[in-house]
């Protein structure tokens, strides 16, 4: 998202003011005014930047892509307070930012779905809901304004001459210049405001106060946290009152490191607060929210590693981009090489965060390697294996948390039944849907095999946009008066996920919209056909006229089994498209599909078939039996939501029809 320029010196050196977009200065202010409750986040989000900067240092050097690092050099995040000028300095030896880079990273909020998110923001119900909005936008630096009425960033990029200098108050407006830094990194200066305790603003320009939020929210940082600060020369305890006072006025500098740097996936289970854990999570995930679940593994053998995985407790925004970035952190002996490895889980797993440590990968590695190397291979398929196993052991124990995971991220697993044909077998236990025997719960295949009735020699589905519009389908009322159940597939997913699941432990997978349905058992069945083939003989000359007349629109016009009270509906032949399907494709996709024709099927039991049988039988040649034919295909239509293909002839045979019966 781009922002709007406003000159305001002509010289290179001197200031040029932005102005933030509209949307943008929006969000700003929410960030500022109303995001948290706790202010000493601000801390934990600008040294989780500075260890994202210091790693991409480090990897630009492995690989090449950017100037090697000296041999004595330390990557390290200082913290620089100054209690006079009420200042508190955050600065790194990462990669730095180039113009270019200041410009989209720090004068763009949210730089993909801002519209979005300022619409969700309008309808969040509280400051709490708003952070967890906020938070998946990626925004955190922007939490500096909370405790800093002007927030300075002075940054050289790496393998660069020229520094850049960024300064805003946090008034939707922002001013850069160039500048000079004699290393690559970058500074953010922070000029606090009056303490006020109160208001949990803190005095964050205190030694003790930085070293307790160092110690509460980025311990695990592998990277040194320094402190560098100013402190009263120390005095003897012997000297007197006067010797003191004088001697105080002496000051030292004085550096020691906050954080113990000592990766948590390499602590013992028992040694790690849920507290960590939960901090460690945010600072890999961008996220304001506690995860859900924690799994911890360790694979011993011909590949050696270790994860530390999580289950967010919420989708984020970008769940569903196609352009959206997702993949675990890849450590290699514990050097970070990608933050974000794809190939690690596959892609209906995109929602799992945490990082992988492997002992067994050269710390050279590049993408295009990590893409084709066998022991990623595996790691993915023993990650995989162990992430399903360890939502089947939820799903059974703790069901209630995996109905939260469910409901967040439930469409993302059905990806995986047509598009991971390995571990189908271990997804579809997992899966949850809507029901027509349970309206207020999800139930699973094995749920429902466990009611089907007997002779019941199939699972039933209906698939449709809502569940209201599932709950009204015609298809559903020969099954309700057989008292069978029928699962509701209502997601985009579903459909897929029934065309590359002919069944299901054995038995079928069928729709209730799909070819002819029998249902009872043998007896029954048989009754049933033989009543059908004596009604088809009554209608047989209906039938034939009806087909004539609706030839360009359907396929074959016939009597109905699942028809008990709506006079008509249109179904699919077994192997053809349905038509919810069909028309997510023509969106999703924007494919120019053939045109399908379907079949209509009659209820020879409703009263107005058998009138309309009657009038057909008076005068074949009636051209109101042309009309009624339209306006069954239009009901059909209509009653599965789908568009008529001529919306003013129905609406004007509608007319006719009402104005003959008044």
């Amino acid at each position: 998202m781009s922002t709007t320029e406003t000159p305001a010196a002509d010289a290179a050196h001197e200031p040029q003011s932005y102005e933030f977009r509209a949307e943008t200065r929006q969000l700003l202010d929410i960030v500022i005014h109303s995001l948290y409750s706790n202010k000493e986040i601000f801390l934990r989000e600008l040294v989780s930047n500075a260890s994202d900067a210091l790693d991409r240092a480090r990897l630009e050097a492995l690989t090449g892509d950017g100037p090697a690092l000296a041999e004595d050099e330390t990557l390290e995040i200082r913290l620089v307070p100054e209690a006079e000028a009420r200042t508190l300095r955050i600065s790194d030896n990462g990669v730095g930012m180039s113009r270019d880079e200041v410009i989209e990273n720090l004068g763009t909020i949210a730089k993909s779905g801002t519209r979005e998110l300022a619409a969700k923001l309008k309808e969040a119900k509280d400051a709490e809901q708003a952070a967890e909005l906020i938070g998946q936008f990626g925004v955190g630096f922007y939490s500096a304004f909370m405790v800093a009425d002007r927030v300075e960033v002075v940054t050289r990029r790496a393998g660069q001459d020229q520094a850049v200098r960024w300064v805003s108050t946090g008034d939707g407006s922002y001013t850069l210049e160039d500048t000079h830094r004699f290393h690559r990194g970058t500074d953010v200066i922070l000029h606090l405001k009056p303490v006020d305790e109160e208001n949990g603003l803190q005095d964050f320009a205190a030694p003790f106060a930085l070293e307790g939020i160092v110690k509460r929210h980025s311990d695990f940082v592998s990277y040194p946290i320094v402190l560098e600060a100013t402190e009263p020369a120390s005095t003897d305890d012997d000297a007197d009152e006067a010797e003191t006072t004088a001697e105080t006025t002496a000051e030292t500098k004085t550096e020691r490191t906050l954080n113990s740097m000592q990766p948590i996936w390499t602590r013992s289970p028992s040694e790690v607060k849920d507290e960590e854990y939960t901090e460690f999570y945010r600072h890999i995930a961008h996220d304001w929210n506690e995860p859900l679940d924690t799994l911890r593994l360790v694979a011993e053998g011909r590949i050696e590693y270790k994860a530390l995985l999580f289950l967010p407790e919420k989708a984020p925004f970008d769940l569903f981009y196609r352009d959206s970035r997702h993949g675990l952190q890849l450590y290699v002996r514990r050097v970070l090489i990608m933050d974000r490895c794809e190939e690690l889980l596959p892609l209906y797993l995109r929602f799992v965060k945490g990082v992988v440590d492997s002992s067994d990968l050269p710390l050279n590695i590049s993408r295009e390697m990590v893409q084709h190397d066998r022991h990623i291979a595996l790691m993915r398929k023993w990650l995989t294996k162990k992430v399903l196993e360890h939502l089947r052991s939820l799903q059974k124990d703790d069901f209630e948390k995996y109905l939260k995971l469910w409901k967040e991220f439930g469409k993302v697993l059905k990806e995986g039944v047509s598009g991971d044909p390995e571990n189908r077998e271990r997804l579809l236990p997992l899966l949850l849907f809507p029901s027509s025997a349970e309206p207020e719960k999800l139930v699973t295949f094995a749920e429902y095999k466990e009611r089907m009735k007997d002779g019941q020699d199939a699972i039933y589905y209906a698939a449709g946009e809502s569940y209201a519009a599932v709950e009204s389908s015609p298809h559903l009322e020969a099954f309700r008066d057989k008292g069978i159940e029928v699962l509701y597939f209502t997601d985009p997913v579903d459909e897929i996920l029934a065309q590359s699941v002919p069944e299901v432990d054995g038995t079928a997978l069928r729709s209730v919209g799909k070819g002819e349905i029998e249902l009872g058992d043998e007896e029954e069945k048989k009754a049933a056909e033989e009543k059908l083939e004596e009604r088809t003989k009554d209608y047989a000359d209906l039938l034939e006229s009806l087909q004539k007349s609706l030839d360009d629109h359907v396929k074959e016009v016939r009597l109905s089994r699942r028809l008990t009270t709506s006079p008509v509906c249109l179904v699919a032949g077994e192997m053809d498209m349905s038509p919810h399907l069909e028309r997510l494709l023509r969106q999703a996709e924007g494919m120019d599909l053939p045109k399908q024709k379907r079949i209509l099927e009659l209820n020879p039991e409703h009263e107005l078939l058998e009138k309309l049988r009657a009038r057909h039988g008076e005068n074949a040649e009636d051209p109101v039996v042309g009309d009624y034919a339209e306006l069954l295909y239009g009901q059909a239509l209509l009653a599965e939501g789908s568009e008529l293909p001529d919306p003013m002839r129905y609406t004007r045979l509608v007319s006719q029809l009402m104005t003959q019966g008044l």
